[in-house]
């Protein structure tokens, strides 16, 4: 048996492979399913800034009172229950199984709903991912803007928990590791997931109408985490955890050698079940066995580019390496 213990977040985990939030994560059944599986964490399926939102506006929009005072309290009702079954499942899971339950939020915004993120360390959380879904396509901001976002999240998310927070974020910046070096400095977050996943758009020509391009990833999307995991991982001091991409066992090796201390999976236990995690640790494990490794740790981030090399010019080498064969 091969030693396949990492530590993410300062957390110890079994394997790096960790069920991403999504709808198989969505219910305490499914949940401990995939912990039978064999995932070494899950994250839970993110509650949205929105769905609080939403449902303080439905409930409002037809109560009338002559008293402000209980106004605010069906108000601070509203959302409080937004969140009532989300705090009861992480309860419910957290007796069921034994491995790290990381809880999920979705923003946009640094407004009141952070004052709910200590909740969910009070139901039980072992750390706390924030998918902050930056899409900067509004012309009249600058980056800086968008970018300061996530600043003014983990200010506020900071103050009401102590559990460890992973940024799960866009790849979208002017200077990509500038801004997770900067964020890292601030020493309030432990980790980075890296990348939120879009919705990706397509067109119906025929009915000249918007549509989806498909909901899930394919294999050849791990580049992009790939690269920025492999060029950070070995400059910055934090928990990098992949998310895009990975479909296989192939894929989670890539990412350890890159430097990833985790590996997210989604896409691929819709399209071949939970039992894909067994399958995904086998290949792992053999191909340790392969080359006469016994343990993540004398592997992973292999292949991080280091402090002292230059990555600019190591990126041109293998571009020059690439591109010279094709003629």
């Amino acid at each position: 048996m091969k030693d396949l213990t990492t530590n993410y977040l300062g957390l110890t985990l079994k394997n790096p492979i960790v069920a991403g939030s999504c709808g198989l994560t969505g219910s305490a059944a499914k949940i401990v399913e995939l912990a039978g599986a064999g995932v070494g964490a899950v994250v839970v399926k993110s509650l949205f800034e929105e769905q609080i939102e939403a449902e303080l506006q439905q409930n409002l929009d037809d109560y009338q009172t002559d008293y402000p005072d209980a106004y605010d309290y069906v108000k601070q009702y509203t959302k409080d229950s937004a969140v009532t079954d989300y705090l009861e499942m992480i309860r419910e899971v957290k007796k069921q199984i034994d491995i790290p339950v990381i809880a999920s939020l979705n923003c946009v915004t640094a407004e009141e709903w952070t004052t709910y993120a200590g909740k969910f360390e009070k139901a039980g959380a072992d750390a706390l991912e924030i998918n902050i879904s930056l899409l900067p396509s509004d012309p009249k901001k600058e980056c800086d803007q968008y970018e300061q976002v996530y600043f003014d999240v983990l200010n506020k998310v900071n103050k009401v928990v102590s559990i460890p927070i992973a940024l799960k974020m866009s790849s979208y910046s002017s200077s990509l590791a500038s801004l997770i070096s900067r964020l890292h400095w601030t020493g309030k977050v432990r980790g980075f997931v890296l990348f939120n996943r879009y919705y990706q758009p397509d067109i119906n020509i025929e009915k000249m109408e918007m549509t989806s391009a498909g909901v899930f990833s394919h294999p050849a999307e791990i580049s992009l985490p790939l690269r920025w995991i492999a060029l950070l991982s070995g400059l910055i001091e934090s928990d990098f955890a992949a998310s895009t991409g990975v479909h296989d066992g192939a894929g989670a090796v890539k990412m350890l050698l890159a430097g990833a201390r985790a590996v997210q999976v989604v896409s691929t236990l819709y399209e071949n079940g939970v039992e894909q995690v067994e399958k995904i640790l086998a290949d792992l494990e053999a191909w340790m066995e392969r080359h006469s490794l016994t343990t993540i740790h004398e592997f992973r981030g292999r292949l991080a580019y280091r402090f002292e090399d230059d990555q600019s010019a190591f990126e041109r080498i293998q571009f020059m390496k690439h591109y010279s064969g094709i003629s």
